[in-house]
């Protein structure tokens, strides 16, 4: 194995082995109203739209994101990973009828348009909203 084989296969084990252990970081939101929609916004950061899965089912928003990678470090501090976000909410009744959502600079911005909700949606961030 050449030297960045090696260096690849130590981060893809120091990401095995910090996701079987780390506990699931609770992600702060926040959450408004504007004319026909819901906003969630979180912080989530060295994530991309491929690590996260939103999940909307009865009137329960859920999102989280696996570990994208760990470095192989003796750190002096930690105290936040990269990934192993989650959180669950409840959305406003009114709410449902889609779910569209964006991740920018490190920020999940989620819309729960307004209408009769569906029996379960799930999505992945794209494109700007």
């Amino acid at each position: 194995m050449t030297t960045e084989q090696l260096s690849h296969q130590a981060v893809k084990d120091a990401t095995a082995a910090t996701e079987a252990t780390m506990r699931t970081q609770q992600v702060p939101v926040n959450m408004y109203e504007t004319t026909g929609a819901v906003v969630v916004v979180a912080p989530l950061p060295a994530v991309t739209p491929d690590d996260v899965t939103i999940e909307l089912k009865d009137q329960c928003l859920r999102f989280w994101a696996r570990l994208r990678s760990a470095a192989p470090r003796d750190y002096l501090l930690s105290e936040w990973e990269y990934g192993g976000y989650e959180r669950e909410l409840d959305v406003p009744a009114g709410y449902g009828s889609s779910v569209e959502a964006s991740l920018n600079n490190g920020q999940l911005a989620i819309r729960i348009l307004k209408g009769v909700a569906v029996e379960a949606i799930n999505v992945k961030p794209n494109g700007a909203l």
